[in-house]
């Protein structure tokens, strides 16, 4: 394939949080994670429902394909292998020296082989490999729409980085110049997701579990232990391997150590009831997380002398974590992108092909938006499958009724326009009830979420009004920053205030979403209050819902009190 590829497949695929997205002629198509469609929550298997809907969106075939970009390179992880052998000069690690050689030698082998399956899958397409933190860099300064940034990916590993700082350059054929980076076995993102399997949550799926539990707890009583196990230093961190054992690619070695669990508490059990011990551990872990990621943020500024910031990788959904970037003012604006995590990279892969191949096609559809997946305008409700629903059409006063029936306490699932991209529910697939009723929020999380109660729940506020209620100082599009609050907020919608004082808020435009501003602004004209409470449209242990019989199980299966999907108000 000599000439410049039109149709570019981006994809993240056979780790976790599969997703694809696509590319033609510079514009994307649109960008979904496999789980909106499959139903089944950070799915590694190939995204063949993703990649289907995406090639009938734009009329295309397999062969139609020029180019597929994965988010992964084989020969990254082969560096390892001799690197290793620095494992052997201490009686702490050399025990794990050869097996994480073997580890990182097999992980090379086998994306290898993930390499040749796209080809049989794609055999016109030139298959690339993208290094994954480049992906990462793309896709957050892509969607910021900046002309210039620094860029700070933090994630537990992509090949051997586990944190890099780039600085972005030129918005329609972005490039990304990786200045400094940190590998592994120096991972924020690893000692983390161990912390969280410790505390009997999932790892790569419950951490912002242990975020909001630490808002409980006292860091004093084990802040020795993190100074001691995760400490900076001049340009990034360092992991200490007595306390956290540097990382195999394979199951069986454990992440926490003996002397980690000795000074801390034993491994806490998923159905254990919480004690004091689990809070102060993870406050002290979030403590410290906040810490070396401030120290990241200036390390960033000093060697980019940017004064804005875009925030990838898995540990850029750490929210506190970013607000308190933004609260100390280190850069003048900080950018999260709506898929911070593994399954954004499918976007930052498929950028890197068309700007790598000399492509002069500015690049479209990719800044400031996060509706990106698929719509289903005028769906085919067979509502037998759950006898008990019943639906009626709404008219042009939709809006408006929505926002009375939340003012009169309902919760209300919400299924409009096209799925979000990433982590966070974003008025598309939401479920929306009033913050002025304590009730609602004790229902929300006993018959709706069925979910931890310390966990808080996140406000959506017109952008206009959010000084009122907030203090971050800007713009917050995909409910990726957490916010000290007014005095207004805590006598006003305590029930979105958390215990550290904090609310993860998403801003909302007219631009943005239409029809959520117009509810928000209903609700206002109603109570006086222009916010609500807006959390994904699921249940735990499930993916946000994509299409509309994930959304109709919802509905049937919890404590929803109705829902609104493409104009019909459907109730039980």
């Amino acid at each position: 394939m000599d000439q410049v590829p039109a149709v570019i497949l981006g994809l993240c695929s056979f780790t976790h949080d599969s997703a694809a997205a696509l590319l033609v002629n510079g514009e994307l198509v649109g960008f979904v994670e496999e789980e909106r469609l499959s139903q089944q929550k950070h799915t590694r298997e190939y995204p063949h429902h993703a990649i289907a809907w995406l090639l009938d969106q734009a009329g295309l075939t397999p062969s139609d394909v020029d180019a597929v970009a994965y988010n992964f390179q084989p020969a990254r992880y082969l560096a390892e292998t001799p690197a290793a052998a620095r494992l052997l000069l201490s009686s702490t690690t050399r025990p794990r020296a050869l097996p994480r050689a073997m580890g990182f030698t097999k992980v090379a082998l086998r994306t290898q082989r993930r390499l040749q399956y796209l080809r049989r899958q794609f055999p016109r397409a030139r298959v690339t490999p993208v290094l994954h933190h480049r992906a990462h860099q793309l896709t957050a300064f892509t969607a910021s729409g900046w002309s210039e940034a620094a860029v700070l990916v933090v994630d537990s590993l992509g090949e051997r980085q586990t944190t890099t700082i780039a600085q972005g350059h030129h918005a329609e054929l972005p490039r990304a110049r990786t200045l400094e980076a940190i590998y592994d076995p120096a991972s924020l993102g690893y000692v983390y997701g161990a912390v969280t399997e410790h505390l009997g949550w999932r790892r790569g799926d419950e951490e912002g579990t242990v975020m909001a539990l630490a808002a409980l707890g006292d860091a004093t009583r084990f802040r020795p232990v993190f100074t001691r196990a995760l400490r900076t230093t001049a340009t990034g961190f360092a992991v200490d391997p007595a306390y956290f054992p540097p990382r195999v690619l394979h199951s069986g070695y454990a992440r926490i150590s003996p002397l980690f669990t000795a000074r801390t508490c034993p491994p806490r059990h998923p159905d254990e009831p919480l004690q004091p011990v689990h809070q102060d551990l993870a406050a002290a872990l979030q403590e410290h997380t906040e810490q070396v990621m401030l120290h990241l943020a200036r390390r960033a500024h000093q060697v980019t002398g940017s004064r804005r910031v875009c925030v990838g990788g898995g540990v850029a959904t750490n929210c506190v974590s970013i607000g308190k970037i933004i609260r100390e003012s280190i850069f003048d604006e900080v950018f999260v992108p709506p898929a911070p995590g593994d399954a954004g990279t499918a976007i930052g892969a498929a950028i890197a092909v068309h700007t790598d191949t000399g492509s002069r096609q500015p690049l479209d559809g990719v800044a400031r938006t996060c509706y990106l997946g698929p719509s289903y305008p005028q769906p085919h409700l067979d509502l037998a499958r759950w006898p008990g629903l019943e639906e009626k059409t709404l008219g042009e006063e939709t809006a408006d009724f929505l926002a009375d029936q939340l003012a009169h306490g309902m919760i209300v699932g919400l299924f409009q326009g096209r799925v979000e991209a990433g982590p966070r529910a974003l008025g598309n697939r939401s479920i929306l009830a009033s913050p002025l009723e304590d009730s609602v929020v004790e229902r929300l999380n006993a018959t709706v979420k069925f979910r931890e109660p310390f966990r808080p729940f996140a406000p959506m506020v017109l952008a206009e009004r959010a000084d009122e209620f907030f203090t971050l100082g800007q713009d917050a599009p995909y409910m990726s920053m957490a916010s000290q609050v007014t005095d207004k907020a805590r006598e006003q919608i305590p029930t979105v205030v958390h215990a550290n004082g904090t609310s993860r808020l998403q801003t909302v435009t007219a631009w943005q979403n239409p029809f959520m501003h117009d509810v928000l602004r209903a609700f206002a004209h109603r109570t006086g209050v222009p916010v609500l409470i807006n959390t994904s449209l699921n249940v735990k242990g499930k993916p946000i819902c994509g299409t509309p019989d994930m959304a109709l199980e919802c509905l049937a299966t919890s404590g929803l009190d109705a829902l609104l999907l493409e104009g019909r108000w459907i109730t039980k």
